[in-house]
């Protein structure tokens, strides 16, 4: 009985997260747009975002200084569905950039001592 209810949650969870995902797929005809990066969900310091017609890419933080302080190399079939904690990052401003074989697009964080921000507008791009 706990194996079914145990299952039956996951499935909850994902149907839940692919549903959410699949909302955000519109990117208004705008052919130079920057991955498709969508805010999903940002409750505290935890923060849920979607990259729409991303198959792979390189995630990665950076300190406002430079520092590198997580990386990933993220897929999906469909796009990149990724949600951070950032509990244990002290308040300050954070970069979160996303490189493919062909662009790299740099998004900013702001962390509060309450809350976490990533912005859906890229602060910088290169081709």
């Amino acid at each position: 009985m706990k194996k079914i209810l145990k299952l039956s949650l996951v499935c909850a969870v994902l149907l839940t997260g692919m549903s959410t995902y699949a909302i955000d797929g519109n990117d208004n005809g705008n052919v130079n747009s920057d991955f498709n990066l969508h805010v999903l969900k940002a409750n505290g310091k935890v923060i849920t975002f979607a990259l729409n017609q991303v198959q792979k890419a390189s995630l990665s933080i950076y300190e406002k200084n430079g520092s590198l302080i997580y990386s990933e190399n993220a897929s999906g079939k469909d796009g990149i569905l990724r949600t951070f904690s950032l509990e244990e990052f002290p308040a300050g401003i954070y970069f979160l950039e996303v490189q493919d074989g062909l662009k790299k697009v740099r998004h900013e964080i702001t962390i509060t001592d309450d809350a976490s921000v990533l912005s859906t507008k890229a602060i910088s791009s290169v081709k």
